[in-house]
Formats: C-alpha cells, structure tokens, sequence
C-alpha cells in the first residue's frame, strides 16, 4: 500500500526497523531540546502530513525502549488519526518518571501503525445472544 505523505521534518521518513515490523518509529521535529519534569505532558511535533484511504487509521502508539528507559509514554494510548485529518501528526507524551526527561530533536518518540477498520451501521434490539460469559467483566476469569 502506498501512503501519501508531506515531509516538512529534517529527518528522514518513518521507516519500518525489520521486515517484520508493525509500527514504524516517528521522530520529534523540534527546534530545541524539550525539557519534560515528572508528571508533565507535551504535544511533539512530527512535520509530517499523511493522506489516508477512507477505510484506514493511524494509530500513534509509545515505543517500549522509551517506556522502560526513560518513563515516557503517549498519553492517548493509542492515538487516533483519522482518514480526513490533514494536519501535522503531534505526538502527546507525558513523562511518568519521577526524573526531568529530555527529548532531542530527531529522537524516535513513538511508532505509527497504519490499520484497517469497519463503519459500522448500530441495529437496536431488545436482547443479545446468551453466552457461558454472560456479563462477567474485569477479573471474571480468575488469576489462574
């Protein structure tokens, strides 16, 4: 599949790490280094604009190495890009370490996954199909 795509960013296109990769890794496009403390939240630009098919998403997902490195994460896990956005993918990370981050321009701060979804149509009913799980919910199934 081919994605349209505007660069306004120095760094190179997203690009897959392996062959088998699914994300592809996103990087800040920022003037300056930009200073994190605990708990604080950023909006990170890409400088990257992306035209999806109608039928398809983007999801904006944390990368583990920063998560496990560093304690950043992105905040609306994952994020959301719709086929009629057209603006610049942001990136909202937030900084769960109790340690100042510092992000660099060019650092790889999240991956991209392009993803196939339905519209759907809602059919109201009176009643659902009974199933062995029924209603059980959160913890339903034990921790065995």
């Amino acid at each position: 599949m081919k994605i349209r795509i505007v660069s306004e960013s120095k760094h190179q296109l997203p690009a897959y790490s392996t062959t088998s990769s699914a994300g592809m890794d996103l990087r800040a496009n920022i003037k300056e280094a930009v200073s994190l403390k605990a708990l604080e939240r950023v909006l990170i630009p890409t400088g990257l604009y992306i035209e999806l098919p109608v039928g398809y998403e983007a999801q904006i997902r944390p990368r583990s190495g920063l998560a496990l490195k560093k304690g950043l994460t992105v905040l609306n896990t994952p994020g959301t890009i719709d086929a009629d956005y057209r603006g610049e993918i942001g990136v909202i990370l937030i900084n769960l370490s109790n340690e100042e981050v510092i992000i660099e321009d060019g650092e790889r701060v999240c991956q991209m996954i392009i993803s196939r979804h339905e519209s759907i149509e809602w059919n109201k009913v009176d009643s659902l199909e009974v199933t062995e799980r029924g209603s059980g919910g959160f913890g339903h199934t034990g921790t065995e």
